[in-house]
């Protein structure tokens, strides 16, 4: 419940501190005087967009500051906690700055927040029923969502749309997948056969390094032959070789020992390279006999090379890089058998419209069962604001194919006169009787639900008389139930009323001060003498005075 309003450099609102109490508050004042910017300022801290022409002129900001009592609210308890944006027990402070420069802050208990943050939190606090709401009253949406808000059933309209959202998706999953299978069927015949020629190749990247290796040394097999041939002889087979010299000279300065002991590492030496290069004419040996002048063997490797650069000029790549293409071929033939399980997307379709459906009927069901109920009691409620005879009927007309909102259009029809079929609203009423209606349901809608405060914004406009006395005892019995805050031109209506604000605009007590709005809550005798203003204009006489104190005596709560 709101407990306390606090407004500061707000349009024309100098400052103004308001304790909220229980039942059913009016707020009246002549026109212009600036009854709506009370709105303007609770839908601000409520989460509402603001702008620079908020802050009073020559003022740096505008502040607004909103106390709630939210002991009976523990879902937005669980909510603050959760986002720990928690304060003092049982109490939720909305905070609102504007700053000249066009900057805004947000805070929920002292705790800087987002915008979102801030209208998530209003969600559980207040509903604002607006002067112009018999107006969409004539809408689709409109009336479907007065339904679903009497019938206390946005979950399952959340689930409803998720369903509907989720069914949508594999339907659009499945149907892209059937354009990307025939558009790829060129694809796939392209790359088959291109893994076909790469495998019939069979090719790899080690046989590669070793077809180069080969060719290299058959092809210069009769130079490397003669290079080994020569070596041998050099080394070992003349009359005048390299080893034969080396073991000459070793032998002649082993001799030489006894004479100069320093010549040891020298013959060592000199032995090791002997070892040495008797090992290397046994390895070249060896390798002359490996070399083999197989003109086939060479032909065969020239074949096979041939075969490879011809593939790899028609993929335009180089030879070394024919494997990993025949790699990557293979992977992109497994992704596209992957993405083409239609009949897999098609299953998941299947069971995504079973769920939809399921959603959808256990709303219909909620629908035909509340539609009855809100039928009944507008019905009833028309009877007393002079429309005697008239029906109010929620139609449900079921869709070829569900959308998002479920299986049915929802129609608001009435008989405005008995005897007289039902018709759909917009076709039917006049103005003044469309007031009447949309009035009747947000009394009746707003019963259901936990929201404990609602604020109803000149929903009395065009409407009068005895019917406007209705109005306000509607109104009021509504305030037994939840805090309700009324904005109303109406003196019978304002009569109603446990709580009276009035609005007026002053002008500036000195020169160069700019026009201000003040609200003040009036004792028994202000409201008098402010009813009597709302029933005579200006020149109120002891008549009008009578009449006004007459209308608060009848009432008085018992």
């Amino acid at each position: 419940m709101l407990t306390h309003l606090s407004i500061k450099d707000f349009v024309i609102v100098d400052r103004i501190e308001l304790d909220v109490m229980p039942g059913f508050t009016v707020l009246t004042g002549e026109t212009g005087a600036g009854k709506s910017i009370l709105i303007d300022a609770l839908t601000l801290a409520l989460g509402e967009r603001g702008d620079v022409s908020q802050v009073r002129l020559g003022c740096e900001r505008a502040e607004i500051n909103v106390t709630f009592d939210i002991s009976r609210l523990p879902e937005l308890s669980q909510w603050l906690n959760a986002n720990d944006l928690y304060g003092d027990a049982d109490i939720c402070l909305l905070r609102r700055i504007i700053e000249s420069n066009g900057r805004s802050r947000s805070y929920i208990n002292g705790h800087t927040v987002t915008l979102q943050q801030l209208r998530t939190a209003s969600e559980y606090l207040v509903a604002i029923h607006s002067q112009h709401a018999h107006q969409s009253l004539l809408q689709k949406d409109a009336q479907r969502e007065l339904l679903d808000a009497f019938s206390g059933c946005d979950g399952l309209t959340r689930a409803v749309r998720a369903a509907y959202q989720n069914w949508q998706d594999c339907y659009q999953r499945r149907i892209a997948m059937e354009l990307r299978a025939v558009e790829s069927r060129d694809k796939r015949d392209q790359l088959e056969w291109q893994l076909h020629e790469l495998s019939t190749l069979n090719f790899t990247s080690e046989e590669w390094h070793a077809l180069q290796t080969d060719h290299s040394r058959l092809s210069h097999v009769a130079t490397l032959l003669a290079a080994a041939e020569t070596g041998i002889e050099a080394l070992s087979e003349s009359e005048s070789s390299i080893l034969t010299q080396l073991n000459a000279i070793n032998s002649q300065l082993r001799n030489l020992l006894e004479y100069d002991n320093q010549l040891k590492t020298i013959v060592d030496l000199l032995d090791s390279a002997h070892i040495q290069l008797q090992e290397g004419v046994y390895e070249l040996k060896h390798y002359r006999q490996s070399l083999d002048l197989d003109p086939q063997a060479l032909q065969d490797i020239e074949q096979r090379l041939s075969a490879i650069h011809t593939l790899a000029r028609k993929f335009r790549v180089a030879p070394e890089e024919l494997p990993p293409l025949r790699e990557t071929i293979t992977q992109q033939l497994e992704a596209l058998g992957a993405d083409s399980n239609i009949s897999h997307l098609q299953a998941l379709e299947v069971t995504a419209q079973a769920e939809y459906f399921k959603q959808a009927q256990a709303l219909s069901a909620v629908r035909q069962k509340s539609s009855k109920a809100l039928s009944r009691q507008v019905s009833a409620a028309m009877q007393t604001i002079a429309m005697a005879g008239s029906e109010f009927s929620v139609a449900l007309i079921p869709m070829e194919q569900g959308n998002v909102n479920g299986l049915e259009q929802i129609e608001f029809q009435v008989a405005a006169h008995q005897g007289l079929p039902l018709r759909p609203l917009a076709k039917v009423v006049s103005g003044g009787e469309l007031s009447r209606i949309s009035l009747a349901i947000q009394v009746i809608t707003s019963k259901v639900g936990t929201i404990p405060t609602l604020i109803f914004d000149e929903v009395d406009v065009g409407i009068g008389g005895q019917v406007a006395e209705i109005v306000g005892n509607l109104l009021k019995q509504l305030g037994k139930e939840r805090q309700v805050l009324c904005i109303t031109h109406l003196p019978q209506v304002a009569a109603t009323g446990n709580q009276q604000w009035q609005v007026v605009k002053l002008a500036g007590s000195v020169e160069n001060q700019h026009v201000l709005s003040k609200i003040t809550i009036l004792n028994q005798q202000e409201r008098v003498e402010e009813i009597a203003r709302m029933l005579g204009g200006i020149n109120i006489t002891e008549t009008t005075r009578r009449h006004a104190a007459e209308m608060l005596q009848g009432n008085t709560d018992d």
